[in-house]
């Protein structure tokens, strides 16, 4: 049942194709199961292993090619290895054949495997529909199977549904029937591709949908609930433009005839690609046309791309074992932007990129609990731990890297070859480096090796530079960065092979050069040695790193900045790398608060949402310390004064994606260091008072504030503020309007009421998809709601694992960060380390370490800001 370095069923009986037939009681939350799979031995044996859980069976009998039958003489489930054998009396010899197995199953409520979802339809009444979520191992909840990527097989799907209600699965319909007692039909759909048992879906339930075809000929579908099909209009356009645009990118047209995405009512992740049928949470897909924000709209438009990236990146061409998940979610994270940004060039993707995706990466993979991009896996269930900012954020991060190294012309070449030599079948991160050098002659392996195999990142510091007539001479020396700054042994020692892109004051050199030794020199021709001549190393944030540069350098670049001759990518780039040197003790607290000022001309929506990071993390990290505390507040009202000014309240005719996200952030940030201010309560209360009146007003509240808004009236409220927007939760029938509320509801001054909060969290009138949301609102809110979070998540840690039970590890992963999270003392890392130590989480411990790491990385930050020169009233007279 296993390799050496991994477990796995036994190799000598494979599948071919899988006849699978479904009978759901959406009354009783079963169904009825058969399956006919068509099977090669090659070795005698007296056993078939397969994957199975919470699966009861009944019968199992092998037919070999001779005709020759024998019934299983015995069936051994396995629980705790989610395994099924079934033992025949005589030995099955090698050849083709057939197994026959008639089984029974749950339909959960756990948002894995074959589940239930509850619902309200338009007129109020409850509703249920099924669906399924099997990756990365909950195929074998719903049918016995060989549940590995690499055991790829052909699926065909039979499903027996009520008469009234909608079904589909992977491919279309062959044919439907209506059943003798009328009250029953049975759908046969046709034969999938040779696919990974992770990828098959079916859906049932009451449906509208919206549809077309691609250029290209595919029909593409959306399903909405009913009465809501033009909920999915957005989507369903993003999705043609996106299909056709990834058949030429990939150089392999989509090979499905169809494209079916549904929102789900209840839903773990944000998505989920199966071939040709597309879950999604219904804020992730569905996009209300009069409502809905530029962030909503936005995180629909790359949630789509993302998941059909996977159509080819994971379905067509799948990872042969899960230490290769990047493969799938690292690609598509790069490709979601890439597509994105063709169809929407004015939303500056890859400017927004630098601020969330890159910094995502570069935050997890700065401590030492990281783990590599390809991670070793042994047991399949380890898998759970990887899915995060590692294998997506960091996974896309290198892979936007190889882009600018090799250029447009030879990534997509080697993309294209790369998919054309392994579509159907599996392949390992090796296979992607070959096509990649294939194209360009370049040696990838080596260069990637160290980016994949090991875990963090560098950073490169200047040791010295001058600028002296047209040309720049810089040394720089690389080392591992780590958040909390601590000492880097000898034989811990790490080293990257680094692309150095440069920029100037006259643009992006195209000349790169290779960075494979400790330090390095590197020549950058100027315009001319003046004092606002400048050199930004990792031009447009490419590259997953830090930059710590001499005072010279970072004085110059200031100009750079504040001239807004540096792109924003750039801008962004240099700010959140020096929060994060400050916070490693490799840069001054007063050098930080000196730079950000050269930010309060700032204009551009991207960078904004960097500089609102800072300010918020400085403010969060000084709670403790009011000398402090108090002048970073009025830095950041001095900072952000200019942005009121230039974008306002109010929403204009004119504006573009850009500018409402940007008016979005400025009114967040309001909601934290302005919310007290008379003009600013008075303005929200109005646009509150109107929004009671009428929920529809959009133009008084629009989507893209309802939540600082609700934020800062819970601030400045009471009992009946508190009442309001709660009961906006319950009266809003858009999903998306819902998460206004989860996300807010916590800011109430009142502690009684945040303690309300989460008993309502738990006690059953919140999706348990969105119930961390409005924790996080209450852990969000301040030190007092920090302390609440954590000790009711000890007094409710049972009841949290009862609510959770068996639903994916995401959603503890989740409560635990909302709750235990964000503390920044020694003793609360002890004190949550020691909790956890106590407790059966085995699951989540990769997420607590992190948790507790970062933890302590900001008790020694919290230290240094407190010793340094932020604490001398001089100091901020100075600036």
């Amino acid at each position: 049942m296993s390799s050496p370095d991994k477990v796995l069923l036994p190799p000598n009986v494979d599948p071919i194709r899988y006849a699978i037939k479904l009978t759901p009681d959406l009354e009783k939350f079963t169904y009825e199961g058969t399956q006919t799979v068509s099977l090669k031995v090659s070795s005698p044996t007296k056993e078939i292993h397969m994957h199975a859980k919470e699966l009861s069976f009944w019968s199992a009998t092998y037919t070999a090619s001779s005709g020759k039958k024998q019934e299983a003489s015995s069936i051994t489930v396995q629980i705790k290895e989610t395994i099924v054998i079934f033992t025949f009396p005589e030995e099955i010899l090698p050849g083709e054949g057939e197994v026959d197995i008639v089984f029974s199953g749950i339909l959960n409520n756990q948002m894995a495997g074959f589940y239930r979802s509850g619902y309200e339809d338009i007129h109020g009444e409850r509703k249920v529909m099924v669906s399924t979520q099997f990756e990365s191992l909950d195929a074998r909840r719903a049918f016995p199977c060989w549940d590995e990527p690499a055991r790829k097989a052909i699926f065909s799907v039979t499903l027996t549904v009520p008469s009234s209600l909608t079904a589909f699965s992977n491919m279309p319909e062959l044919r439907c029937k209506t059943l003798p007692d009328g009250k029953q039909k049975e759908i046969l759909y046709a034969d999938t591709p040779i696919m990974s048992s992770y990828l098959v879906a079916f859906c049932i339930g009451e449906f509208d949908f919206v549809q077309s075809l691609t250029t290209h000929g595919v029909l593409v579908r959306v399903y909405t609930p009913p009465g809501k099909s033009e909920t999915g209009r957005f989507a369903l356009d993003c999705a043609l433009k996106t299909l056709d645009m990834y058949d030429d990118f990939f150089g392999v047209p989509y090979p499905l005839p169809k494209l079916d995405m549904v929102g789900i009512p209840e839903f773990a992740m944000g998505a989920m690609e199966n071939w040709g049928l597309v879950t999604y949470r219904e804020v992730d897909v569905l996009v209300d046309p009069i409502k809905a924000s530029s962030n909503q709209k936005q995180r629909v438009c790359t949630v789509v791309t993302h998941e059909l990236a996977h159509q080819w990146f994971g379905n067509l061409v799948t990872m042969a074992w899960w230490d290769d998940l990047w493969l799938n979610e690292g690609f598509a994270s790069w490709t979601e932007n890439m597509a994105a940004d063709m169809m929407f060039p004015d939303w500056k993707m890859w400017e927004q990129y630098t601020v969330d995706h890159g910094a995502a990466a570069l935050r997890l993979d700065s401590l030492r609990s990281s783990h590599p991009i390809q991670v070793p896996i042994k047991h399949a269930e380890e898998v759970e731990e990887v899915f995060d900012a590692i294998s997506y954020c960091k996974g896309s991060y290198v892979v936007r890297m190889i882009h600018a190294v090799l250029g447009r012309e030879n990534f997509q070449k080697g993309l294209m070859a790369y998919m054309e030599k392994h579509k159907y079948s599996n392949s390992l991160t090796s296979d992607l480096w070959a096509a990649w050098e294939e194209a360009s002659g370049m040696p990838i392996a080596d260069m990637m090796k160290s980016w994949t195999e090991q875990m963090g990142y560098p950073v490169i510091k200047v040791v010295s530079s001058s600028f002296e007539g047209k040309t720049a001479k810089i040394r720089l020396k690389q080392s591992w960065f780590l958040a909390d700054g601590s000492e880097v042994s000898a034989e811990e020692a790490k080293l990257w092979c680094i692309p150095i892109l440069t920029s100037t004051e006259a643009g992006t050199s195209d000349d790169i050069s290779m960075m494979r030794e400790d330090s390095i020199e590197i020549k950058v021709p100027i315009s001319d040695s003046g004092p606002n001549a400048w050199v930004k190393l990792n031009a447009e944030q490419q590259v997953p790193m830090r930059v710590a540069y001499d005072s010279d350098m970072l004085k110059r670049l200031t100009f750079g900045i504040s001239s807004k001759q540096m792109g924003a990518s750039d801008r962004a780039g240099i700010l959140l790398d020096s929060y994060n040197l400050v916070k490693a003790g490799m840069m001054k607290p007063g050098d930080l608060v000196k730079l950000l000022s050269s930010y309060v001309s700032e204009d551009d929506a991207t960078v904004w949402e960097a500089l609102g990071g800072v300010l918020v993390g400085l403010d969060k990290a000084t709670q403790d310390i009011p000398i402090i505390n108090n002048n970073i507040k009025s830095l950041a009202k001095r900072i952000i004064a200019p942005l009121v000014d230039l974008v306002g309240w109010e929403a204009q005719a004119e504006d573009g994606h850009l500018t409402k996200l940007l008016r979005g952030t400025c009114i967040r940030l309001l909601s934290i260091f302005s919310y007290s201010e008379e003009g600013v309560k008075d303005e929200a209360n109005k646009r509150f008072a109107k929004f009671l009146e009428d929920a529809a007003d959009m133009q008084a509240l629009p989507s893209d504030m309802r939540t600082p808004v609700f934020k800062m009236v819970l601030k400045n409220g009471g009992q009946k503020e508190f009442e309001n927007v709660k009961g906006y939760y319950v009266s809003a029938t858009d999903n998306a309007e819902k998460k206004h509320v989860l996300n807010s509801l916590g800011e109430t001054s009142s502690l009684k009421l945040k303690r309300d909060v989460l008993d309502w969290t738990t006690n059953g009138d919140v999706k348990l998809q969105d119930f961390f949301y409005a924790v996080g609102s209450v852990h969000s809110s301040g030190p007092e709601g920090r302390d609440l979070t954590w000790n009711y998540f000890k007094e409710n840690f049972d009841r949290y694992k009862t609510m959770l039970g068996l639903a994916s590890a995401s959603l503890f992963d989740a409560i635990i960060q909302y709750s235990c999270g964000g503390f920044c003392t020694e003793e609360k890392a002890d004190e949550i380390e020691l909790f956890f130590k106590e407790k059966d989480v085995a699951q989540n411990q990769r997420k607590i370490t992190q948790i507790v790491e970062a933890m302590r990385a900001n008790a020694k930050y919290l230290k240094v800001i407190a010793e340094s020169e932020l604490g001398d009233e001089k100091f901020w007279k100075s600036i």
